[in-house]
């Protein structure tokens, strides 16, 4: 008889993307700390047997105009330090190997993903530091079109020079990442740069933490054809937990609040501007909550599960069960779908999909396999 719970402890299961390393950054948190406002720490990775973990490496564009690559290296350091303090349970992982040698180990595996093309400020000598410093992945764009790709994020925004997709430059930063091993990733691109992509990869291309268009139509979900794209190039999709990309009732109640919540962002903005500061992203995640908690949650109650579920399984059908992951965002919003306010409820996801006849190995697969597979390909060489 299937077991859903010993299917999931004895997977290596793989997140696709946390923005967790603000926290270390910006908060003075340690992964080993109680888990505070936040949902990821070693404790409820533990509790979830989440192994190993892409940190993103995400740059705010407006708050660190003009010092891109210094917060990018600032975000880092911040990750390495933890792993400095912690050399028992924590570990770098930048090969299939270390991923599996950590989790024989019971040591959590962190990987490191850029999140944001404008980190490598148009220069293709920063996006091989990062490599070197551990980078296995990159999203070409974060919601801000770059000088070389184009964002989903403002496509209708007149203020903003597109470029059709990717330029010239921007091809290049794809075929430099097949050339050196680090995964593309189209998370966050408009779909003229999705197309060029694929068109110039020779290498499997992950989508880190998207959802499925077809169920939830926002411009940051895949649509079918390209979920089959990616499964032709022997990528992954990894599908995102955020409530707005997985549940259209919860989509369209949150937007209807956003004027009054950039009410509450710019105030609370005005005093760090005064000071020349950035504004720290937990801010705005803590005003998010407190506005949930006070004004949202009875009559726009937490997405359930079975969206994400839903979503999941989508993904699975069209683009296939070897081509589907978990790609979380965990620490990038405020407000998580039932049950899954930190890692400790990803066996919630497992039972779920078993429920819907998922059997061992499909699940295995998709809990991590998939991206190990992935990782290994473009590592490697071969597709």
């Amino acid at each position: 008889m299937l077991n859903p719970a010993q299917i999931h402890a004895n997977a290596i299961v793989i997140d696709g993307h946390a923005d967790t390393p603000q926290r270390f950054v910006d908060e003075g948190w340690n992964f080993t700390d109680p888990l505070g406002q936040g949902m990821l720490n070693l404790e409820t990775a533990r509790a979830g047997n989440l192994a190993a973990e892409f940190f993103a490496i995400w740059v705010d564009p407006q708050q660190w105009k003009g010092q891109m690559a210094h917060r990018t290296l600032q975000l880092i350091d911040g990750v390495y330090e933890q792993l400095r303090k912690h050399p028992s349970t924590m570990c770098l992982g930048c090969t299939p190997e270390d991923i599996r040698r950590a989790h024989r180990e019971r040591k959590f595996c962190v990987l490191l993903g850029i999140e944001g093309g404008h980190s490598i400020e148009a220069d293709l000598g920063l996006l091989r530091i990062y490599h070197r410093l551990g980078v296995r992945y990159m999203t070409l764009t974060w919601s801000n079109t770059n000088q070389w790709a184009d964002s989903s994020g403002d496509l209708n925004d007149p203020t903003v020079e597109h470029h059709g997709g990717l330029t010239a430059f921007g091809r290049e930063v794809v075929r430099e990442m097949n050339r050196l091993g680090m995964i593309v990733d189209v998370s966050h691109v408009a779909d003229s740069t999705f197309w060029a992509v694929m068109e110039t990869s020779q290498r499997p291309v992950i989508a880190s933490h998207s959802s499925a268009r077809a169920l939830t139509d926002a411009p940051r979900n895949l649509s079918d054809d390209q979920l089959k794209a990616i499964a032709d190039s022997r990528g992954v999709v990894m599908v995102n937990f955020y409530p707005s990309f997985i549940d259209a009732r919860w989509r369209a109640g949150w937007a209807a609040t956003q004027p009054q919540r950039e009410a509450l962002y710019h105030a609370a903005a005005q005093p760090y501007q005064e000071r020349g500061q950035p504004l720290p992203y937990h801010v705005l995640l803590s005003i998010d909550r407190a506005f949930y908690t006070e004004h949202l949650q009875h009559q726009l109650p937490l997405a359930p599960l079975s969206a994400l579920v839903d979503h999941i399984d989508h993904v699975a059908t069209v683009a296939g069960i070897d081509h589907v992951g978990l790609g979380s965002d965990f620490d990038g919003f405020a407000i998580a779908p039932q049950g899954l306010g930190s890692a400790a409820g990803l066996p919630s996801i497992t039972a779920a999909l078993a429920e819907r006849g998922y059997d061992s190995s499909q699940l295995t697969r998709l809990l991590g396999a998939n991206l190990l597979r992935v990782l290994e390909e473009v590592q490697n060489g071969t597709s």
